[in-house]
Order: structure tokens, then sequence, then C-alpha cells
């Protein structure tokens, strides 16, 4: 072998590939690979801030239950015989606030009242408009102590607002003895395109 003929420097052509690797990243792909950095934290930052700061938050400030067992008269407008009929009803009046923390509009769509019997099985029940609730206090005017301002169930809450009212539900055939027994009472404010909001009163239910 020649004396004049020798191996290459490890060292060096490591050095020098890493030169061409830093010579060949322009500075657009650095401000590109800087971008999506940025935007990754951004994501992150908006997700955790979301999932902190939820866009509604309620109260259930009271509710009120009226259990009913109704038998006709046997009797019809003409003053005929008719056979008797009877049915059961619990009446729900619950007092509500709701605020909307975002930055948009919340259009809510309904709000059911669940209420989870002896047996497990749970009855979701759809809200009255507010006509029908002004309208149960004409029907039963025992009732006018519970009247107040009613909330409608497809209210649209701006951004930053306060709502606040009372919502109607009417539970046709239940007993008052399965009333009595129920396990659980909550109610679900749904939302158009939102998540739901469930929320559970923090006092005892008021029967009239």
């Amino acid at each position: 072998m020649s004396l004049l003929h020798h191996e290459p420097d490890e060292d060096l052509d490591a050095a020098a590939l890493g030169e061409e690797f830093t010579k060949g990243t322009s500075p657009i792909a650095w401000a590109r690979l800087s971008a999506v950095a940025l935007l990754t934290l951004v994501v992150v930052l908006f997700v955790t801030y979301w999932q902190k700061t939820p866009m509604v938050t309620g109260e259930i400030v009271q509710v009120w239950a009226h259990p009913r067992h109704i038998q006709t008269s046997g009797v019809d407008a003409n003053g005929e015989a008719k056979a008797q009929e009877q049915f059961d009803q619990v009446l729900l009046f619950a007092h509500v606030k709701l605020r909307n923390q975002s930055k948009v509009p919340l259009y809510l769509e309904n709000a059911l009242a669940n209420v989870k019997l002896a047996d497990g099985a749970i009855v979701s029940i759809s809200a009255g408009s507010a006509g029908q609730y002004d309208q149960v206090f004409l029907v039963y005017p025992e009732l006018a102590p519970l009247r107040a301002t009613a909330l409608s169930p497809r209210a649209t809450i701006a951004p930053g607002q306060t709502v606040e009212g009372n919502i109607l539900w009417a539970s046709n055939n239940m007993t008052k003895s399965e009333w009595d027994a129920r396990k659980n009472l909550d109610f679900t404010f749904k939302f158009h395109f939102r998540d739901s909001l469930v929320l559970a009163p923090h006092s005892a239910v008021i029967e009239r």
C-alpha cells in the first residue's frame, strides 16, 4: 500500500454531513416547523381552556311537585250517565337559572325531567311550553301560589346572559306512590349542536 494513501477521517465526514444538513434546511423550512409548533401549542391551550370553562352553567333553585289522582264524575255534559274514568298525574315545577359563558348564542332545544323509579327505570319527561305553563294555572287555580315568570324550554341565551324562570313538566300515568318511592330526580337541558347540561336540585322537593 502506498504511503500517500490514507483512509478518510470519519470525524471530518460526520462534520461535513452536519454542515450539509444545516445548509439544506432553508429559512422557509424553519418557518414551517415553527408554525406547526405554534399551532400545536395554540390547540393545546384552546382545548385546555375549553374543558375548564363550560359553555353554560345553571342551577335548580327549587322544585315543587303536585301528584294528582283524578276520577271523572260519570256524567257527561248533557247530564247523561257514562263510565267513570280515572288516571294519575304528577306535575313538576322547577325554578331554573341558566348562564351562557360562551361567546356565541346558545339555543335551548328541550328540557327533560328525569325520574328514576324504585325499580331502576328512568322516566324522562319533556317540558311544557311557556303557554302550557300559564294554562295549567287556569285549569288548576289551587296552584296559583306557584305561578311565576315562565322560562321557555326553547329559549335563546345570548353570550354572557343569565336567564331565569319556572318550567313545567307533566308526568301522566305516574302514581303518587311511584313518585314518592323514586330514587333520583335530575334535569337535562339540551342545546342545538352543544353538549347537554345536567342539573340536580340542591334542596328537597316541596309537595303541593
